[in-house]
C-alpha cells in the first residue's frame, strides 16, 4: 500500500511544477478563449495546490458519511470565494504561507487519524480554501474571461478531490487493520512534502 501512494506522489511531482509561482500579477496575451484552459491548469500547475487538494479527499474518505461530499464541497465554495477576493485586487495576506500551511496541516490531521466533527473540518478546509482561490484569482490572464477561468480551476480542483477520494476509497479494499494505517501514512507525507515546499 506504501507504494501505491508513493507511485501517486511521484505522478504528482512530475505532472506538476515544483515552483510556487504565486506572483499575484496576472498574465497578458493568453486570450479569453484561453480563460478555461488558464484557470483548469492553475490548480494542477503547482504540487502546493496538488497535495492539498489531494489531501482534502483523502480527508473527507477518512470521515466518512456526509463528510465525503460536504468537505470537498466547502474547499471548492470557499476557494472561489478567494479566487474572487483576488480577481477583485482584495489584498489577504500570508497567501503563500497559507498554501504550504494548508498541506501541512491537512497532512497533519490525516496522519493523526481523528475525526473532526464534519462542522469544523468544512470550516479548517474552507479557511485554508480562500489562500488558494486568492492564488489563482490574483493570476488570472489579464484578458481572460472570469467566469470561464473560474469554472476552470474550480473544475480542475474537484477533479483533484476526486482523486483523493479514489485513492482513499482504494485503500480500504486492503485489509481492515492496514488500510487506516496506510491513509495516515500518506497524511504525513503531504505534511512533510508541504514542509519540503516551504523550505525549498
Amino acid at each position: 500500500m506504501r507504494r501505491v501512494f508513493l507511485s501517486s506522489a511521484l505522478a504528482a511531482a512530475v505532472l506538476a511544477s515544483p515552483a510556487l509561482a504565486h506572483t499575484g500579477l496576472g498574465v497578458a496575451g493568453l486570450g479569453a478563449a484561453s480563460g478555461f484552459m488558464a484557470g483548469f491548469g492553475h490548480p494542477i500547475g503547482g504540487l502546493d495546490h496538488v497535495l492539498a487538494m489531494v489531501a482534502v479527499g483523502i480527508l473527507a474518505v477518512q470521515m466518512g458519511g456526509r463528510a465525503v461530499w460536504q468537505i470537498p464541497s466547502a474547499f471548492v465554495a470557499m476557494m472561489v470565494f478567494g479566487g474572487f477576493l483576488g480577481i477583485s485586487a482584495v489584498a489577504v495576506p500570508f497567501i503563500e504561507q497559507g498554501i504550504l500551511g494548508s498541506v501541512m496541516i491537512l497532512g497533519a490531521v490525516i496522519a493523526m487519524g481523528r475525526k473532526l466533527p464534519v462542522g469544523l473540518a468544512a470550516l479548517m478546509v474552507g479557511v485554508l480554501a480562500v489562500f488558494h482561490g486568492h492564488a489563482h484569482g490574483t493570476e488570472m490572464p489579464l484578458d481572460a474571461s472570469g467566469l470561464e477561468y473560474g469554472i476552470g480551476f474550480a473544475l480542475a480542483t474537484a477533479m483533484l478531490h476526486g482523486a483523493g477520494i479514489a485513492l482513499s476509497m482504494a485503500s480500504q479494499n486492503v485489509a481492515a487493520r492496514v488500510a487506516p494505517m496506510a491513509v495516515r501514512v500518506s497524511g504525513a507525507a503531504i505534511s512533510i512534502g508541504g514542509i519540503a515546499l516551504a523550505v525549498a
